[in-house]
């Protein structure tokens, strides 16, 4: 897999309560101009710890957030060890092979992962109080010496993800954002909308077509074909249209 010095790879749980921050740090990484890659990438009939490997050693750089090791309450309980161990791969790609690549850890909780991974002390750890302007707020620190996009304008990609994200899910037929297709979808997204602005009326007018995208009777076919133009103009230029479904005036 060749290597790119603009790819970030993302190291983050996969679950419900994590989707607020799964959506922040794809927009807050877009928004440095950095390319969001992930183990959801990862295709399912090739051997895994390759592929991870392989992926870490594309990207320039690593975000590791340790936030969710913790007990998995659904039986039989375990903690959950798939974060701390691809940080201990990108950990040892940068120090034994001498490569050109930046990890950086994010926590929720001040001196949680110095606990509960004491071989970390002494590293700056990003503590992001769980929350979504925490996250942006120490991605600024941690990519201090990249060019500066505001807190606001992560937060404006944030809300966009946040918008497109029902149409996506409806797209495809699935509960989960955690999926190879949407992830791909969210970060094309992201990193298109860097440089457009939407006011806040083109926003509120596009949750009423998200709305209006509900299965129905005989007008489903046609509300599924306008769907589909909406989303692709959507996702490839973030140009917000005017409503399809509004009824113009006579």
């Amino acid at each position: 897999m060749p290597r790119t010095k603009e790819s970030l790879f993302l190291n983050i749980l996969y679950d419900s309560d994590f989707r607020e921050l799964y959506l922040a740090y794809i927009a807050g990484v877009s928004s440095f101009g950095l390319l969001p890659r992930a183990t959801l990438e990862i295709p399912g009939g090739e051997r895994r710890l390759d592929r991870i490997l392989s992926l870490i050693r594309s990207c320039a750089y690593s975000l590791h957030d340790l936030s969710r090791v913790e007990l998995d309450p659904h039986p039989p309980k375990t903690p959950r060890f798939n974060m701390p161990f691809e940080l201990g791969l990108a950990v040892s790609w940068q120090k034994l092979k001498r490569a050109k690549h930046t990890w950086f850890v994010f926590e929720a909780v001040p001196r949680q992962a110095e606990k509960s991974l004491s071989d970390l002390s002494g590293t700056d750890i990003y503590i992001h109080d769980g929350n979504v302007r925490g996250m942006f707020r120490q991605l600024c620190n941690a990519f201090v010496r990249l060019g500066q996009p505001t807190t606001r304008d992560m937060e404006e990609i944030y809300l966009r993800l946040a918008d497109l994200l029902p149409l996506l899910l409806k797209q495809t037929g699935s509960d989960s954002p955690f999926e190879a297709r949407i992830f791909r979808d969210l970060v094309v997204a992201a990193r298109r909308s860097r440089d457009v602005k939407i006011s806040g009326a083109d926003r509120a007018e596009f949750r009423d077509v998200t709305r209006a995208f509900r299965p129905s009777g005989g007008g489903r076919g046609a509300r599924a074909t306008v769907f589909n133009l909406y989303l692709l103009a959507l996702t490839l230029s973030y140009v917000v249209p005017s409503n399809p479904l509004k009824k113009k005036s006579t």
